[in-house]
């Protein structure tokens, strides 16, 4: 089915493929998959926080790559950016309710590999060695 045909289609059957290079929710995997959108929202998982409060917690963001994460976050719907007319301003970011299932489901898989760990380790070794590298 093309995309332009399943816009509107409503009900248990989705209209999205995100195996299809039309499909918009492609787009909203590569932010929640990738890198930075992973450890960002698992970071907000945890509570609401403050950009700079973001950028300590997830070690080797630079604040551009993390400006334009919570960017495309709050566009697919998965972080709410609250702006306060303060002086200095504040801006607080946290998860919207589709942002907190979409972590928790995130987090089960980093729990899963960071336990694994020691097996991928071992796997990598051996690959490793059996390649001579």
């Amino acid at each position: 089915m093309a995309l332009a045909e399943t816009e509107h289609v409503h009900g248990d059957e989705s209209p999205f493929d995100v195996f299809s290079r039309q499909c918009p929710s492609r787009g909203t995997l590569e932010h929640v998959t990738g890198r930075w959108g992973g450890l960002t929202l698992g970071a907000l998982h945890e509570s609401g926080a403050r950009f700079n409060e973001l950028r300590r917690r997830i070690d080797g963001v630079s604040e551009k790559m993390l400006s334009l994460t919570l960017q495309a976050l709050e566009r697919d719907g998965l972080v709410h950016r609250d702006a306060q007319l303060t002086n200095p301003p504040r801006v607080d970011y946290e998860l919207t309710a589709l942002g907190r299932e979409v972590a928790g489901r995130l987090l089960d898989l980093i729990r899963l590999v960071e336990g694994r760990m020691p097996e991928v380790i071992e796997a990598r070794d051996r690959y490793d060695a059996a390649r001579g590298a």
